[in-house]
């Protein structure tokens, strides 16, 4: 499996499309970049991060087959790879917070980027970006952001984290998706807790998180005691 070690880039998931697009990209090719310009979160959001301080990295999985399950089967499968890897490093309270963002703590640790190609056969490949605070420690503009050294005051080694997270990744593809979905939901964020909410026309409220469907809506039990289901760009969590 390759690694690709980049200086600079605008966007490392950019960088690896444009490759796929004009060669032949091994499976699980790896694209890191010591700065990235312009790394892209959810909903384009902007992914900013101290050169050489955190992990910026892109994987390439091709010909991805999940046979009567769902696109996002895959995100909770992406999302469980990060989490596993920092559990066994020791990071404390390390959750999944709906859609893609991983949580340390109770604040921002890392978020996902997953964008799909679906073929005929109805296999899929995909551009994996994941950005990952590790040595960096000034978040005076990002309040609600941490990293893997402010959590703990260590100094991580930021290539082999990016590794190990592929290689906990190529593992759990082979696992049974009911197991990885459990492990999805009892570490989701705020599950089960009372938290306010701000829905796409600026509406906040109070609700409990119950569960994440299989299509990837997060189901909420809002005051009126029924539950309401959300897509990714209906809804977002306040801190």
């Amino acid at each position: 499996m390759s690694i690709i070690k980049l200086d600079a880039t605008d966007s490392t998931n950019d960088y690896l499309k444009q490759l796929v697009r004009v060669d032949v990209v091994e499976n699980f090719t790896m694209v890191t970049a010591f700065e990235q310009s312009k790394g892209r979160g959810q909903m384009n959001s902007i992914w900013s991060a101290e050169p050489g301080k955190n992990l910026t990295m892109s994987l390439f999985v091709n010909e991805f087959v999940f046979e009567n399950h769902t696109i996002f089967d895959f995100n909770v499968t992406v999302a469980l790879a990060v989490l596993e890897v920092l559990k066994q490093l020791e990071i404390p309270h390390v959750s999944l917070k709906w859609p893609n963002d991983i949580m340390a703590d109770g604040k921002k640790v890392g978020g996902i980027l997953i964008e799909n190609t679906i073929k005929p056969n109805g296999s899929f490949s995909s551009i994996i970006g994941i950005g990952l605070n590790v040595n960096q420690t000034n978040f005076s503009h990002l309040p609600q952001a941490t990293s893997l050294h402010s959590l703990t005051g260590s100094t991580f080694d930021v290539e082999l984290i990016g590794i190990e997270i592929r290689d906990r990744l190529r593992l759990l593809v082979k696992e049974q998706i009911d197991v990885l979905w459990d492990l999805y939901l009892s570490n989701l964020f705020k599950i089960n807790v009372p938290s306010a909410f701000e829905d796409k026309e600026g509406n906040r409220f109070m609700g409990i998180i119950q569960m994440v469907d299989r299509d990837g809506k997060l189901i909420v039990l809002k005051e009126d005691d029924q539950w309401y289901s959300y897509e990714v760009k209906e809804l977002k969590m306040l801190y």
